[in-house]
């Protein structure tokens, strides 16, 4: 592999990935904005959970001072070799025309982002073909991953490419000043690699966690699941480590997003998580890293069903219930906004104080 000597890409050994820590979000910042929370004329808890969030993206950021100045949408674009299997009902090639309009400005979540005040960022780490993309960044660690059903996806050192890759991308937005970021992805048949990765990693059957993805009928999603049931049970996957299930049933995408849930936690910015591979990711992300769901924000529930497993091994709650299925970072930017709401109440200045009516208290049992 000559991928770590390629711009935006880091350095990643395994032993290097083992000796990574991530500092705790600070609870000195949490608490301060809680209690500003409390100044402010409304009642207790009157934004309910979007008081909460706010509170972590303090903590994350360390500052009671909460603001969103510059708010980016990243998006991994991958090919899966499982493909093959007619586990989806379209061709690999919807991958390349969908980050082609994706590049354009022009997919939803191109168009949803640039609505909610975002930058939409996609990024090339695994397409088939070595043409360039207009508008799509370059960080390419291999044409394609392949066919699980017959071999391993990635080699070791390809998955820890994509990772290190994921925690560049995030530490070079760091570096431009973004300071709130959304994950998403494109890559036909990802919804198998997902699943195949979160049953693993949950230790629940194909049963348990395989969807219907775009749209398989009854047919197709049998097969599907047979495709991940037979790998679990002939890779011995249910015992096998994080990195050893990425690199064996996983994407490029999934590899890449787990690196920049990494890189969120280590550069102190708050990612906020998307459907089903981006919370496979984030789940594979913090048993690499332990700690570094802390810095990770949920959005929604999706459809596939293995995100409600997902979410409670997260220890998270879904902001949105709204039966969302098209990924790519879409239900991720839908939580911008309503950030942007709750802290327009949390900058106002309209306390208790300012308009000569005694603060709410809090019970004694709940202090």
């Amino acid at each position: 592999m000559e991928c770590f000597g390629r711009q935006g890409q880091t350095e990643l050994t395994q032993d290097g990935l083992r000796r990574l820590r991530i500092e705790a979000p600070d609870e000195q910042s949490y608490r301060r904005v809680r209690q500003r929370w409390d100044g402010i004329a409304k009642p207790l808890d009157g934004l309910g959970r979007m008081e909460e969030l706010i509170a972590r993206i303090g903590a994350i950021t360390r500052t009671a001072d909460v603001a969103l100045r510059k708010k980016a949408l990243l998006i991994l674009c991958a090919d899966n070799g499982i493909t093959e299997e007619g586990v989806s009902q379209c061709s690999a090639s919807v991958t390349r025309a969908v980050a082609c309009s994706m590049g354009k400005g022009e997919s939803p979540a191109g168009r949803m982002a640039r609505a909610a005040g975002a930058v939409s960022i996609p990024v090339d780490i695994g397409m088939l073909g070595q043409e360039p993309v207009e508008g799509v960044l370059d960080r390419k660690v291999r044409c394609g991953t392949e066919n699980f059903r017959k071999r391993p996806a990635m080699e070791r050192q390809e998955a820890l490419c994509a990772i290190g890759t994921g925690i560049a991308l995030v530490r070079e937005l760091r570096d431009k000043g973004f300071d709130l970021l959304a994950l998403g992805e494109m890559g036909i048949g990802n919804t198998t690699t997902s699943s195949a990765v979160a049953a693993a990693l949950l230790g629940r059957s194909a049963e348990e966690t395989v969807g219907r993805g775009a749209g398989l009928d009854d047919a197709g999603l049998e097969r599907k699941r047979c495709v991940i049931r037979e790998a679990l049970e002939t890779y011995g996957l249910y015992r096998a480590d994080a990195l050893t299930v990425l690199r064996t049933v996983g994407g490029l995408d999934i590899a890449g997003l787990a690196g920049a849930c990494i890189g969120g936690a280590l550069f102190h910015i708050p990612i906020v998580l998307d459907g089903v591979i981006s919370l496979t990711a984030a789940l594979a992300a913090e048993r690499l890293v332990p700690g570094t769901r802390e810095y990770l924000l949920p959005s929604h529930l999706g459809r596939e069903p293995a995100a409600a497993w997902l979410l409670r091994e997260l220890g998270m709650e879904p902001v949105l219930h709204a039966d969302l299925a098209l990924g790519e970072g879409t239900g991720a930017v839908m939580l911008f906004p309503l950030l942007e709401l709750t802290l327009s109440v949390y900058g106002s200045g309209a306390t208790f104080s300012g308009i000569q009516v005694e603060q709410y208290r809090r019970w004694e049992k709940e202090q």
